[in-house]
């Protein structure tokens, strides 16, 4: 770590390696955005089928499952900044043979799906190397600070980032791809001007158990365990935005431009905490603060799910936004500031996993819930199972709800 004081948001950004690393983080956050537009569209454009649709996701998701211990054992032991420049390297390729496929016209929907495999490859293998990145250039005692503005970066890019794959791929599938692959390439430039304090340590050959590590560590840790399993169990029950068409069109009665309002307005609420936290930071009770805003985040979604104003629904839902970066940045800075450097690729492999697998079975949940019991009860059953689970974690893991301080 950094042996410099704790810095403001404002001298945190004039950090040369941090800006080299949200710079990158976001580039890479945006090419992200800008390539689901480009490769939802063009698979809908060619085939029509929302089945092509959906197994987009899946195609991407799969390698998460299959790779992604490894992908924190190499986030461990091989210099971590050069397993994500060779990971956004791996992701422009993939973005330039798209985009010469599709202005050259071969392109077909079996090679974006082997496309998007792999991308979702690369993800696996950035993603825990990011994450373990991140404790090694913010400046001591500024970690929490550091997450909440690259958080809220993140947010803008997935504000923007959509609007931007829009507008490019409206020019020609080609140009989306291509502003894809530049930003990639262009992050994995900046990556490289990082320097951190530690130098990167070299790990002995894997072993199974080397591999798994990360799982015994989560295990035999409950604050940890508490932390990573409280972000499953909420998101999987509180997937109320999954139904957003449903309330956008037969609740509360608005067009595609209501529902581009709706989605946009939990990315809202979250940068503008992002904006407050990175200003000013949660210096006590951090774990009972973690728990209201998971409980917030409950209520939140029960007042969305009861609305039928437009006003009060995108209201509850920029509070939705706001509660989930107050739980996100205290998760994030207690796993990494708990966990060893030399364990922190393998325990973030853990917590991606987990944060997508609530992610996608929480969309399911929600939707077959609502084919069950109707689009309004399913979002507040999800809701009070949100508040119910803070609550029951609260009991289950007194460690976590008593931690006081991060830093």
């Amino acid at each position: 770590m950094s042996s410099l004081m704790p810095v403001g948001a404002g001298d945190l950004l004039r950090h040369p390696s941090f800006l080299s690393f949200l710079l990158s983080r976001s580039l890479s956050r945006f090419a992200s955005q800008i390539g689901a537009v480009a490769i939802g569209w063009q698979v809908y454009d060619m085939t029509g089928s929302a089945f092509d649709l959906g197994m987009i996701g899946l195609v991407q998701f799969l390698p998460t499952a299959l790779f992604l211990f490894v992908a924190g054992h190499a986030a461990d032991r091989y210099e971590r900044k050069r397993v994500v420049q060779l990971c956004q390297i791996a992701e422009g390729l993939t973005a330039l043979f798209l985009a010469w496929g599709a202005y050259a016209g071969f392109l077909n929907v079996t090679q974006i799906f082997i496309a998007s495999f792999v991308l979702g490859i690369a993800g696996a293998f950035e993603s825990p190397a990011l994450a373990a990145l991140l404790p090694l250039i913010a400046p001591k005692g500024s970690l929490q600070r550091a997450t909440a503005v690259s958080s809220g970066a993140g947010q803008i890019a997935t504000i923007a980032g959509p609007a931007l794959g829009g507008l490019a791929y409206a020019l020609a599938p080609s140009a989306a791809y291509g502003v894809m692959a530049a930003f990639l390439l262009f992050g994995a430039a900046i990556m490289g001007a990082i320097r951190l304090i530690q130098p990167a340590v070299v790990r002995d050959a894997a072993t199974s158990d080397d591999i798994f590590a990360g799982v015994k560590f989560v295990r035999n840790n409950p604050a940890i365990l508490g932390t990573i399993s409280l972000d499953l169990f909420a998101v999987l029950l509180g997937g109320a935005t999954a139904l957003l068409p449903i309330y956008a069109r037969d609740i509360l009665l608005t067009g595609p431009l209501g529902l581009g309002i709706l989605r946009a307005a939990p990315a809202i609420g979250a940068l503008l905490m992002t904006a407050f936290l990175a200003h000013h930071t949660i210096n006590h009770r951090v774990g009972i603060r973690m728990f209201q805003a998971v409980i917030v985040f409950g209520v939140a979604t029960v007042v969305f799910a009861l609305s039928h104003w437009m006003w009060l629904s995108v209201l509850a839902l920029v509070v939705l936004g706001a509660a989930d970066v107050v739980s996100v940045v205290i998760r994030f800075s207690l796993v990494q500031l708990a966990t060893p450097d030399d364990m922190r690729g393998r325990v973030g492999a853990v917590n991606f996993l987990f944060i997508n697998a609530s992610n996608q079975l929480g969309q399911f949940e929600s939707g077959v819930t609502a084919a069950l019991f109707g689009a309004m009860p399913a979002a507040v059953l999800g809701g009070v199972g949100t508040i119910a689970i803070a609550l029951l974690w609260m009991k289950l893991f007194p460690t976590l709800r008593d931690v006081e301080k991060l830093e």
